[in-house]
């Protein structure tokens, strides 16, 4: 497996990365995805993409490292996705490990994510790696 770090403009975010993000988010588009694209980057936000040895994309990160008063410095991961056809390969154990390398290389305090409540095979999956619940999030839809 090969994980790389997916730069702004690199043809790879839409071509490779996208179809798969897409298992986890299904109403993005390309054009929505290429606008958060441009406006999150500027926020921090970057992709990470896992391929198998044949060079697929399995899996997908969306992450930032932001400052807040809780946790100082933090490795906030948006998304988390392994493609269907991958799961239980060790795709989500090394998308975690390539980006908690990053949260340690940047001082981060913390490697972060939420989960939505009905993903249960995602969150045994985090309770594997370690990673506890510390925390509520609360929405409130603005429409």
């Amino acid at each position: 497996m090969k994980i790389i770090d997916l730069e702004p403009g690199d043809a790879r975010l839409t071509e490779d990365l996208l179809p798969v993000l897409l298992e986890l988010r299904p109403h993005l588009t390309e054009d929505l995805f290429l606008s958060i694209l441009a406006e999150g980057r500027e926020q921090g936000l970057r992709f990470t993409a896992a391929y198998s040895g044949e060079g697929v994309c399995v899996g997908a990160a969306g992450w930032r490292i932001t400052a807040n008063t809780a946790q100082v410095r933090k490795l906030y991961v948006d998304d988390l996705v392994t493609a269907a056809t991958a799961r239980s390969t060790g795709v989500g154990r090394a998308l975690l490990a390539h980006l908690e390398a990053h949260a340690r290389a940047a001082g981060c305090t913390a490697l972060n994510l939420d989960s939505g409540t009905h993903r249960t095979d995602a969150h045994r999956f985090y309770f594997r790696e370690r990673m506890a619940v510390t925390a509520f999030n609360f929405d409130k839809p603005l429409t």
